[in-house]
């Protein structure tokens, strides 16, 4: 009988590390090796290939590869028509979504998108600004950029279209934002072919509910303690919830053990409060997933 492969592609460059360390959260090991496109997992039916984020979408929709992680701007960028399993909302900075945004030299006389009319705009998303442009009646002039883009303006480009977290490299180059033109996060795309595969639609399942746990369980923790039936009320009106706590008996009679998620950074406001209102054997534990 065949073995059964998925056949998974990890984005390499700014997200890889970011990637690898959300799958080892979720509890699969990926080892990298210097030099190879191939990295281990600890999983047999797993096969990773490391590619850029950019080309992910293509060679998931021709089937180079099952599934894989990309950002929803190369999605659109490479007009591909892949199936999109899942939302995973993390990048290289930060748990929020990157910005795909205009931006142009502090003293530059352009203010908004209509002033872009003949102008040089220099930008990784060639497609996906050449649509915005003309969703908006505007015909400029859109360069490919091989990368620097922020350092483009004024001499090479009037303008760039440049993805962006923080906003900080953009300052550093004197650059301002004029406008956004795009939300973007990462997702787990499947070819279409094998999103109709049972076994691989339910191995790509099976991945993205761990890899979704992972992620809720990050910056919370539990937290139990023991406190006295008269006390209880006054207790779980001190702690918020992820849903209602669980609250089980104990040997006395007259004390429960209460059992919540929380969190982690409310955990140093509340435990006085906590301990005052009667609580004790207070005990704060790390999550590793929270699955729902």
């Amino acid at each position: 009988m065949t073995k059964q492969v998925l056949k998974l592609g990890l984005p390499a460059g700014s997200l890889q590390e970011a990637t690898a360390d959300l799958f080892r959260k979720a509890g699969y090991k990926i080892s990298f090796t210097s030099r190879s496109y191939y990295p281990a997992i600890d999983d047999p039916e797993i096969e990773c290939t490391l590619v850029r984020a950019q080309e992910m979408p293509r060679y998931v929709e021709n089937g180079s590869f099952d599934c894989g992680l990309t950002g929803y701007d190369w999605i659109l960028e490479n007009n591909a028509k892949v199936v999109e399993m899942a939302e995973l909302i993390f990048s290289k900075v930060s748990r929020r979504p990157v910005r795909w945004v205009l931006a142009v030299p502090n003293d530059s006389p352009i203010r908004e998108i209509r002033d872009l009319q003949g102008k040089r705009i220099a930008t990784e998303v060639v497609n996906l600004t050449q649509r915005w442009l003309a969703k908006h009646g505007v015909n400029a002039n859109v360069e490919f950029s091989w990368g620097a883009t922020e350092v483009k303006p004024p001499l090479l480009a009037d303008a760039i279209v440049e993805v962006t977290e923080t906003g900080s490299s953009l300052r550093a180059n004197n650059l301002r934002i004029v406008c956004d033109l795009l939300q973007s996060t990462t997702r787990f795309i499947a070819n279409p072919v094998a999103a109709e595969d049972a076994w691989k639609k339910q191995k790509m399942e099976d991945l993205i509910l761990m890899l979704r746990g992972a992620m809720a369980a990050e910056g919370k923790v539990g937290l139990m303690m023991n406190v006295r039936r008269a006390d209880l009320n006054t207790v779980l009106g001190i702690l918020p919830a992820l849903k209602n706590p669980t609250i089980s008996s104990l040997s006395d009679a007259e004390w429960v053990a209460v059992n919540t998620i929380i969190d982690e950074d409310t955990v140093r406001h509340i435990v006085p409060s906590l301990k005052k209102a009667g609580a004790c054997g207070i005990v704060e534990y790390p999550l590793g997933k929270i699955i729902d």
